[in-house]
Parts: structure tokens; C-alpha cells; sequence
């Protein structure tokens, strides 16, 4: 009898992890994405002297492999998790640059429901995107117009300017996403701390935080949206503070698709810094906008952009700056494609707009870093798979 027990006690406990995994699931997607590239500054600043002004090397397009986890909680809910591991193919550094795994993409838990919409925290792309270009879904990553609207390049910050919205991931954020009514959708998110962990207790820096809020209408050939940013980063040091405006849309009939995105950023300083041209602390103001355009008929894409900073009215220097970006791609199946791709930047005397992503460790490093005046361009062949 005893024996009879223990048989089924145990056959309950080996049953019980089966059955809680049926109720929960994880997929595994991602994609890996790499570019051969050839890239140059034309109209090289005199700090330059005696040095290359060009470079071909292989570079990651920010490939990543994510793993989504959902579970059924009954009455339509639903837990939800995602981790976005970031991985770089071509060195055996992270896309942090350090030497060990990187999670540093689009990571939340939290939950789900048709009728409520979507809460979680973690740390995610809000403002800085909403561009409606698809260039770099299949094509390189640093011909994307945010090179220009992500970013006031005026304001005398190294690497290609003040990136708003970091231009990148925000973190400590509780993201709100409504459910869909008739086409249209909402985001509300607010950030603890935008930029670096929360570290406030002992300091003597002022709080910080970000909020972002972004209605989007979706009908059956167009989109329409608004995104809005308010950053007051953790302490007073200068360019603490961001406000970024962007109203974007496309219109698409067939395989052809058109879009428009307008970018208003400021930025101001804390800490009583003063700007000398404005006489306040208002550290950079300039407006940007881009004009995407793409046909697609069969496995073939062909699309591109052009897109233009205003100047800074903040500087005294002429500093805006115009692109240009062409790219052509083929599907060699659902899974696989193949692509090529031409940018170029054209910065005024003052400007250091800087290819995206390409002073940073998917690029080329320091060396891709426009100095003012200066004019990067490149030609690069992308291979990308998504699983």
C-alpha cells in the first residue's frame, strides 16, 4: 500500500512542471544583421591632417535574439515578459563593449489584456523612432534619418551632438499602452530616471524623471502620430533638461509608400548655466524634418529619404545639416535578405551630425565621430536573417 502511494505521490510531482508549462509559453525570435561597409569623410577638418579620412570594416546592424514569455491568467489577462539579448556577431565584445552578454534591449514583465491594454516595467524605445521611414529594417542601421531628428548637433557636444531621448532605450520606465479603439492607439510612459540607474537616496542631485506620451491612428492605407518628451534627467548639470515634439504620418496605396516626420527639440541647461547667445538657459532649439519614400513589388524593396536640420537658434554658428540616403533590397526568402545602401551627410560649418549609431560601438567607434564641417558618407551590403 505504501508503495502504491509513493508511485502516485511521484507521478503527481513529475506531472506538475508539465502541466505549468503548457499554461505559459516562450518564443524565441530576433534577427542577425551585418553590414560591409565603406565609409568616408569628405571636406576633413585640419584637425585631420595626416590621418585617414576613410575605412572599410564589417559591423553588426544591432542583431539580437529575444525571448517572449506570456501566460493565460484567465478573464482575457495575460502576463507578459521579454528579454532582448543585443549581440555583435563580428567581435567577441558586446554591444555594451565589454566582454559578456548584454540584455541591454527592450526588457519588461508585467501584464495584458484586450480590454484593458498593456502595462509593464523595464526599459524600452519610446519618442526618438517615430520617423516612418523602413530603410534600416533590412538595410544598414546608420543610414536612418535619425541621424538628423534624434539628435541637436549645434549645442557643442561631442559624438554627433545631444542625442533627446538618448536616442536609445529609455530605462526605469512604467510603460501604459491602451487597447486599440477603432484604429487608435495610445502610450503613456513615465521614467524614475532616463539615463542611469536610480540613485537617489544619499545624493544631493536633484530628483529626476521623463514622461512620454504618444497617440498613433492607424486606418487602412495611412498612419498619423504625435510623440512628446519631457526629460529632467537626475542632477544639474548642463543639457539635463529635453522637450522633443514629433508629428509624423505616411500614406501608402499599392506597394508605394509615402511618409513625413517633423522634429522640434529643445534642450536647456540646470545649474545656472547660461547661454551666452540666448542670455537664458536655453542650451539648444532647432527644428528637423524628413520626406521617406519606398516601392515594393514582389521579394524587391527600393526606398530612401531626405532629411534636413534647421539651425540651431540657440548657437551662433551656421550648424544644420542635410541627408540623403538610398537603399535597395532583395528577399531571397520570408527569413533572409540581401541589401545595399548609400547615405551621406552634408553638415555646415558648425554642424557634427554623425551617421547613427556610428560613433558608437555598432559602428566604427570615435572614428566616425563627424567634427564640425565635415561630411560622412558610405556605401555598405547588408545580409540579415530573422528567426
Amino acid at each position: 500500500m505504501n508503495k502504491k502511494l509513493l508511485a502516485v505521490a511521484v507521478a503527481g510531482a513529475l506531472s506538475a512542471p508539465v502541466v505549468a508549462l503548457a499554461q505559459s509559453s516562450v518564443t524565441i525570435s530576433g534577427n542577425i544583421k551585418m553590414s560591409l561597409q565603406q565609409y568616408k569623410i569628405s571636406n576633413a577638418s585640419a584637425a585631420r591632417a595626416g590621418t585617414n579620412t576613410s575605412q572599410s570594416l564589417i559591423h553588426d546592424d544591432s542583431s539580437r535574439i529575444i525571448f517572449n514569455m506570456t501566460e493565460d491568467l484567465g478573464g482575457g489577462l495575460q502576463a507578459i515578459a521579454q528579454i532582448d539579448w543585443r549581440v555583435v556577431p563580428d567581435s567577441h565584445v558586446s554591444a555594451a563593449g565589454v566582454p559578456q552578454d548584454n540584455v541591454g534591449g527592450n526588457n519588461h514583465v508585467g501584464l495584458r489584456s484586450k480590454a484593458w491594454g498593456r502595462i509593464f516595467f523595464g526599459r524600452q524605445d519610446v519618442h526618438y523612432f517615430g520617423r516612418e521611414s523602413d530603410l534600416t529594417v533590412k538595410n544598414d542601421l546608420q543610414s536612418d534619418s535619425i541621424s538628423l531628428l534624434a539628435f541637436v548637433a549645434g549645442a557643442g557636444v561631442a559624438n554627433g551632438g545631444i542625442p533627446i531621448a538618448g536616442a536609445t532605450r529609455t530605462s526605469n520606465i512604467v510603460h501604459y499602452t491602451t487597447p486599440n479603439w477603432g484604429g487608435f492607439t495610445g502610450v503613456i510612459a513615465y521614467s524614475f530616471n532616463p539615463t542611469l540607474p536610480e540613485a537617489d537616496i544619499g545624493s544631493t542631485v536633484r530628483k529626476g524623471y521623463a514622461w512620454h506620451l504618444a497617440p498613433t491612428y492607424e486606418g487602412r492605407n495611412f498612419t498619423v502620430g504625435y510623440s512628446y518628451w519631457n526629460q529632467k534627467a537626475d542632477g544639474t548639470l548642463a543639457f539635463a533638461n529635453q522637450r522633443g515634439d514629433r508629428l509624423f504620418g505616411s500614406y501608402r496605396w499599392g506597394g508605394f509608400k509615402i511618409g513625413a516626420a517633423w522634429d522640434k527639440s529643445k534642450v536647456t541647461n540646470e545649474g545656472g548655466v547660461v547661454n551666452a547667445v540666448t542670455g537664458s538657459t536655453t542650451a539648444a532649439r532647432r527644428d528637423a524634418w524628413s520626406i521617406p519614400i519606398e516601392y515594393t513589388w514582389g521579394p524587391h524593396w527600393i526606398g530612401g529619404h531626405y532629411t534636413k536640420a534647421n539651425n540651431d537658434k540657440a548657437t551662433a554658428v551656421q550648424d544644420g545639416a542635410k541627408m540623403w540616403a538610398l537603399g535597395y533590397n532583395y528577399s531571397l526568402s520570408k527569413r533572409t535578405s540581401v541589401g545595399v545602401t548609400y547615405a551621406q551627410i552634408s553638415n555646415d560649418t558648425g554642424a557634427t551630425y554623425t551617421p547613427f549609431t556610428g560613433n558608437g560601438s555598432l559602428g566604427g567607434g570615435a572614428a566616425h565621430t563627424a567634427l564640425a564641417g565635415e561630411d560622412p558618407r558610405f556605401w555598405s551590403m547588408t545580409i540579415r536573417h530573422a528567426f
